[in-house]
């Protein structure tokens, strides 16, 4: 047994911090001793949210306030921060624990930001695995907040239970909303800064939305009016403990349904699949394959290869390498 395992298990915040970065990391001894890790753990259940919306609307600030009403309650919640990193450096910025500064130092909440490393879908390489480790700890909810790029930004709805998308007044009309994409697969639009004098402004963009969500066509997976939008605001809390009855009561009809189980099984066959994409290019990053690429490259930037073909090349050049080796 792995010497993280009991540590972890028992809550040990130190211990979760070790197993995500041994989690992350890249080395091949590494990534034996974390999927040997990830086998040892027991299979404990959180509230899986995905958090996503526009730079600026203020997922920071709601997450920070949103999950101090949560631990108030006695829960345990995880954040789980993703930010963007450079495509230049490669580096990124992990300043949420500086954004979050109360709930930070929060007993019952653990913030864990990070890089997104060039991935797409607005979540890290690892998060999958950085939510099983959160659940073996014990936490009750496990927030996931993505690098807010807008649209495309779907993949963190593959791997949480319920998907909350945070707008900000005034953030378009209601044909916005029928838009498919990450409108289409919100199960709650909630639009923030909803006090002052962007009230009025947020009211009437919640009822823009909400006529918009009705338009959309009905998912087996959810009860009657839901999807929904709710206005709130994360910076005097107002609508805050709605937005979480409205999460949970989503969440439970689903698990008393059968659709929890099965969004989660889907998501089990789904993270395998994405293992198994990562192994076989992973098996790509050998000296004579890397030549092979960068010569067929370059046949194609002369424009003596063209693209389809060239691609069409590679892979049976592939295939024909990989029957030598066996």
């Amino acid at each position: 047994m792995d010497d993280l395992t009991q540590p972890l298990v028992h809550g040990n915040r130190r211990a979760l911090s070790r197993a995500i970065t041994l989690i992350e990391s890249t080395r091949g001894d590494d990534r034996l001793r974390a999927t040997a890790l990830l086998a040892e753990l027991p299979h404990r259940q959180a509230l899986r949210i995905g958090l996503s919306g526009t730079p600026g609307v203020g997922k920071s600030t709601f997450i920070e306030s949103f999950g101090q009403i949560l631990t108030a309650q006695g829960l345990k919640v995880a954040v789980l921060a993703v930010d963007p990193s450079s495509a230049r450096s490669g580096g990124s910025i992990l300043g949420d624990k500086t954004r979050m500064e109360m709930l930070a130092r929060d007993p019952n909440a653990f913030i864990r930001p990070s890089p997104s490393r060039a991935e797409l879908g607005g979540v890290a390489r690892r998060t999958r695995e950085t939510i099983r480790l959160c659940e073996a700890a014990g936490f009750d909810t496990v927030l996931v907040e993505t690098v807010g790029v807008g649209q495309s930004e779907t993949l963190v709805a593959d791997m949480t239970d319920l998907f909350v998308l945070l707008l900000a007044p005034a953030g378009g009309d209601e044909l916005q909303g029928v838009k498919r994409g990450i409108m289409e697969i919100a199960d709650l639009i909630l639009v923030n800064k909803a006090d002052g004098a962007l009230r009025d402004t947020a009211l009437r963009t919640v009822a823009d939305y909400a006529g918009a969500l009705r338009l959309l066509r009905k998912r087996p997976q959810d009860p009657p009016g839901y999807p929904r939008a709710l206005p709130v605001s994360a910076t005097t809390g107002e609508g805050l403990d709605k937005a979480w009855a409205q999460m949970t009561e989503l969440a439970e009809w689903r698990r008393e349904h059968g659709h929890l189980a099965t969004r989660r099984a889907e998501q089990a066959r789904q993270w395998f699949l994405s293992e198994l994409r990562a192994g076989l290019l992973a098996r790509l990053d050998r000296p004579e394959v890397r030549a092979c690429l960068r010569q067929t490259g370059d046949e194609v930037a002369r424009g003596a290869l063209d693209p389809a073909a060239a691609a069409a090349q590679m892979l049976d050049w592939l295939a024909a390498a990989r029957a030598a080796d066996s």
